[in-house]
């Protein structure tokens, strides 16, 4: 989840997708994302195995921000909203 192209980045992980963007959207849950307005779906990565899921998550966090970045825009160069895609 991103707020803007190139701002404030946010990475989890949830069960559904669908459901946790537009928690994000609705500002529903309040913290990190609701502060920085981080609202946009600009990448996901599916799982069959939560754990699997949960591993990868941690292992993007420890990333640098510029490698998630080029992550982001290998598959999403103009940081577009999926949101749309997905419903």
């Amino acid at each position: 989840m991103a707020s803007k192209r190139n701002g404030t980045l946010y990475i989890g992980v949830t069960n559904d997708l669908l459901r946790r963007a537009y928690e994000h959207k609705a500002h529903d849950i309040p913290g990190f994302t609701d502060i920085y307005d981080v609202d946009k779906l600009v990448y996901f990565e599916c799982f069959p195995d939560i754990k699997d899921a949960i591993h990868r998550e941690k292992r993007l966090k420890e990333w640098q921000r510029n490698w998630k970045k080029d992550l982001i825009e290998r598959t999403n160069p103009e940081w577009r909203d999926l949101c749309e895609d997905l419903v």
